[in-house]
This record gives C-alpha cells, structure tokens and sequence, in this order.
C-alpha cells in the first residue's frame, strides 16, 4: 500500500461483540467510519474542528463487504484512503486485515463535504485534497452510484419514531443507525443462520428527530437477499435504499 493511505489499529472489545460473539455489522461501519476520523484528525481537520466553521462529512452510497467478522480481544488493521475527488465528493476506500494480515472484510463510500446550517454542498478545501493526496487504486469494484429502485411494499414491515438517541452531530439521523434499523427487519431464521456478507446501500433524504419512519425489506430473487427502502410514512418521502446478501454460519 502506498505512504498516502491511512492505517489505524482496533482491539474487539465486549460490548462490540453480538450474541454470537462476533462483532457485528454495525460496529464493523462504525470502526470504518472512526478510522475516517482518525483520517481527518490527522491532517489537522478533524471533524469537531470542522463542525466550528459549520462543515461536515455526509455519507452518500456505500458499500461493505466481509467475509467474516472479527471476535473478541481479536485485533484488526483498517487502512483507508480517497481514490478519486469531484468538487464537493470524495470516494472513501477500505481493507479490513485479521491479525495475520489476511483481508476479512472491504468497503467503499461516496462522502459528501456539508454546510452543515444551510444543508447543503460546499467545495472540499484544497488544503484536505493536498494533505490526503490519493491513490488511484479500488479496496472494491463495485458501482456505489447505482441506483436502488426502493420497495413499494415490503415481505417484513417495521414503523417507529426516530428518537433523540438516534441524532448525530449533524442533527439527522446517522448512517449507522440506518443500518441497525435494516438489521431488526431482517427475520429470526436468516438472522439465526446466517451472517450479512454484502450490504449495497444509498442515502437519499434526511431524517430527523420525532420523523415517524417505515422500514420495509423485500425477499430478492437470490436465497438469503434483501432489498430495503426507510421512508418518512407521513410523505413516503424515500429516505434510503439498499440491497444485502446473507451467507450461512459455519
């Protein structure tokens, strides 16, 4: 891996770990999204530096891929780097490596650089792009600009009103949250049998706190795949779409 990647070490800890032991696939997202964190700390633009000129990282589509998930006290490398830049967007490559250096799990995310007070897009700052620098090289070849046609009525259903817990430093509704939401809609049997291999995913819309939210998942064509869409019920404003893949526990 060339100088301008990004490399950050992680010990599995306890209350990582799912039923099963393992780290589950939201936690996975959530030590992906804080070694791109780090990643901002250690250029001298982390993100509560950020957030006093009112400028944050958003999340557009993104895509996570693991072939198993790390255990408890098991320690892990991720190193992440930007493969590509447009104005406001920047593409966010991942590898995850077990202790032995093998690669157990890849990701890829489209990030959006966010007036925070006026909702919208800003220029990345120049000074970011130099001191990231990229690397023209993909930790997975997939399209995460696709998109995913949403589900109109879905196989399993869940409604809830987003809570105050669930709002990030952004005031919406963070991306990882989203994922736990599509997790709980999965059933008990693929939950119990099987592990998220792939998970496709594009954000849409905000939500907010007290939005009252519908989760609909759909059985795909493939055995053990989903197709999701999170939509506001008062407006069927479509917040969120995602397709994922389950393999069979060994």
């Amino acid at each position: 891996m060339k100088d301008n990647s990004f490399g950050i070490n992680y010990e599995l800890r306890h209350f990582e770990m799912n039923k099963f032991g393992e780290a589950s696939p939201a936690i996975m997202l959530a030590l992906l999204e804080e070694a791109a964190a780090e990643h901002c700390y250690s250029i001298g633009y982390g993100l509560y530096d950020l957030i006093e000129e009112n400028i944050g990282w958003v999340l557009l589509s993104g895509v996570m891929k693991m072939e198993r998930y790390p255990r408890y006290k098991e320690k892990i490398l991720i190193r992440t780097w930007l493969s590509k830049y447009s104005t406001v967007r920047g593409f966010r490559e991942n590898i995850i490596y077990d202790e032995r250096g093998k690669i157990i799990g890849q990701a890829k995310g489209l990030w959006m650089f966010f007036d925070i007070k006026r909702r919208r897009p800003v220029p990345v700052f120049e000074e970011i792009i130099r001191k990231w620098s990229f690397i023209d090289e993909e930790a997975i070849e997939h399209n995460i600009a696709r998109k995913i046609d949403p589900v109109q009525t879905g196989d399993y259903k869940k409604e809830f009103r987003v809570r105050q817990s669930e709002i990030d430093m952004y005031q919406h509704v963070n991306n990882i949250k989203y994922l736990q939401w599509l997790l709980d809609s999965i059933p008990d049997d693929v939950i119990e049998n099987n592990f998220l291999h792939f998970i496709d995913g594009r954000f849409l819309s905000e939500i907010q706190y007290g939005d009252k939210v519908v989760m609909l998942s759909q059985k795909n064509s493939t055995e053990n795949s989903f197709v999701h869409t999170v939509k506001i019920k008062d407006t069927a404003r479509i917040c969120a779409s995602a397709t994922t893949r389950w393999k069979p526990r060994t």
